[in-house]
């Protein structure tokens, strides 16, 4: 009689999330840096609402910040969020963020107050706080439920008080709108209940 060990794949996993986000998020911080030493040319990378010509930025403006302060701001959660989006898989987390960064760079795009400049990670840190306060539900899987409690309870009042309307220099929209693609995706990308190991005898 054997069963299956997933330990090992699981460790594996969680080793391949924490190198993912950790390169995601010195990307992030050489970007800046390159950005400073370049006059804060990346900041044409933002987008500009209702420009034409601003909507090949949608992607490019989720990478770029700012100055130290605004990239400094979305690194922890990013880090974070981002590690415990990417251990259900890699396939689907690339997924997830690929719709989340989409849909809020068209969001902004369509709805922005007129003449800002938007860019930043943090849509992307809304969308998966949304994906993962759902996911857990979603699937009816209880270890996603526990981690649901964990991130509402840490970053909950923090996500409220980024979608409050009326902040200056802050896109509540942006957020707003990841916010819900995250949730969207905790809904089309969901997986079965989760199930014992495997076990042949």
């Amino acid at each position: 009689m054997s069963g299956i060990d997933t330990r090992w794949s699981g460790r594996e996993r969680a080793k391949t999330a924490a190198v993912v986000m950790v390169a995601w998020v010195a990307l992030l911080w050489l970007l800046e840096v390159a950005d400073t030493v370049a006059g804060h040319a990346l900041d044409d990378f933002g987008v500009v609402p209702r420009t034409t010509s601003e909507l090949v930025d949608v992607v490019p403006s989720a990478f770029v910040h700012f100055g130290f302060a605004h990239v400094a701001a979305n690194s922890v959660p990013l880090l974070v969020l981002g590690f415990l989006a990417a251990l259900g898989g890699l396939r689907r987390f690339a997924a997830v963020c690929a719709l989340i960064i989409v849909c809020d760079g068209l969001g902004v795009w369509l709805i922005a107050p007129a003449h800002t400049n938007t860019a930043g990670a943090s849509g992307l840190v809304f969308g998966l706080f949304g994906f993962l306060l759902c996911s857990g539900f979603v699937e009816r899987r209880p270890m996603g439920v526990v981690v649901a409690v964990l991130v509402g309870a840490v970053w909950g009042g923090s996500i409220l008080a980024g979608i409050a309307p009326g902040q200056t220099g802050v896109s509540w929209q942006g957020h707003l709108i990841g916010l819900l693609a995250g949730v969207a995706s905790a809904f089309l990308f969901r997986r079965g209940p989760a199930r014992r190991d495997a076990l042949t005898v």
